[in-house]
């Protein structure tokens, strides 16, 4: 009776810190959509250099973590921060291609922000899912179940059927649709090799996103040169005005925290249980864009993302319910062993 007691409360606790963890990068994600596109395409500001504004992002974050370590070696009672050397060269290889992936995925993620609406940012980058099952494929070789490729058949349908909608308005941009695409293969690569490169610093997130930043700061430099953004920033009316930087610094800390968050999700769950949580999460992020901009949309719109909401819920069922069966599987070959 106890010990189904205490099994039960740390189920409970488990799942509490998976919602309180889920909860949070919902929060976090959205704020960090809003506060970038504000940025990149509000008329007070209209920055408009979005390969910059993410390189700065990984600078905030950088100098965040820089800064914890720091305070964790002269006051260790107060901050807690893990040991590690970034400089040290088999770190670099180990974490480097995760960094190659967060360089892509940030870019991306923002040069879509940039050129398409907040509401149609959903559709944009809803294939995270259907790239994650060739992915699979094609590194693990690992099947995925006929009813599993409906799903992801739901999802490209009700993508093209957005894509349909959104070409009828005025803010409909292919460019942003084509970076949203490159995200969602970036996000489905960057989910897998997150957990892979959490082992290398012995699963700690305050590492691996110290880590992470501070090599993506390197990586940017040159595609901030190739994009042309050197010379837009140059030239910006507001380079020198306070509230310019004010606004940066704190999406800096957005692009910190939704990093950070990311990686502790991936950690207490798992690649595809970020990928669905952040489709569900991007669905609710779609209602609230649509009602603060006051942007209406048609029947056919809300059903492409209907379809591609109800699809990536059951795909992560018959995922769930596929696992199971492996696991009894396992246990029952274990027992007649």
């Amino acid at each position: 009776m106890y010990q189904n007691l205490e099994e039960h409360n740390r189920l409970v606790n488990r799942y509490l810190k998976i919602f309180f963890i889920v909860t949070l990068y919902w929060s976090t994600s959205i704020l960090t959509v809003f506060v970038n596109k504000h940025l990149l395409s509000s008329e007070s500001v209209n920055l408009g250099a979005p390969v910059f504004m993410s390189w700065f992002q990984c600078v905030v974050s950088a100098a965040i973590c820089f800064a914890m370590s720091r305070c964790s070696r002269k006051y260790p009672s107060v901050f807690s921060f893990p040991n590690g050397d970034p400089l040290n060269i088999d770190t670099f290889r180990k974490i480097l291609p995760l960094s190659l992936l967060f360089t892509l995925m940030v870019g991306a993620n923002n040069l879509s922000l940039k050129y398409v609406s907040v509401a149609f940012y959903y559709i944009g980058r809803s294939l995270t899912t259907v790239f994650s099952v060739l992915l699979t494929w094609l590194i693990l070789r690992q099947r995925t179940s006929f009813k599993c490729l409906l799903c992801c058949a739901a999802i490209v349908v009700g993508f093209w059927l957005g894509v349909d909608q959104e070409s009828l308005t005025t803010v409909f941009s292919w460019r942003g649709t084509i970076f949203g695409i490159l995200s969602s293969l970036a996000l489905a690569m960057y989910s897998i090799q997150t957990k892979k490169s959490l082992s290398y610093v012995n699963e700690e997130v305050w590492l691996l996103s110290y880590y992470n930043n501070l090599y993506s700061i390197v990586l940017f430099l040159p595609l901030i040169i190739l994009s042309g953004e050197l010379e837009t920033i140059i030239t910006y009316p507001h380079l020198l005005a306070g509230w310019f930087w004010a606004a940066m610094i704190l999406s800096g800390f957005c692009g910190f925290a939704i990093g950070f968050v990311t990686a502790l999700e991936i950690k207490v769950t798992s690649p595809l249980t970020h990928n669905i949580s952040g489709t569900a999460k991007a669905c609710v992020q779609t209602v609230i864009a649509t009602h603060y901009y006051n942007d209406a949309r048609s029947a056919l719109w809300w059903t492409s993302n209907v379809m591609v909401l109800v699809a990536s819920a059951a795909y992560t069922r018959f995922k769930q319910l596929e696992m199971l069966r492996r696991h009894q599987q396992q246990s029952i070959t274990t027992q007649k062993a």
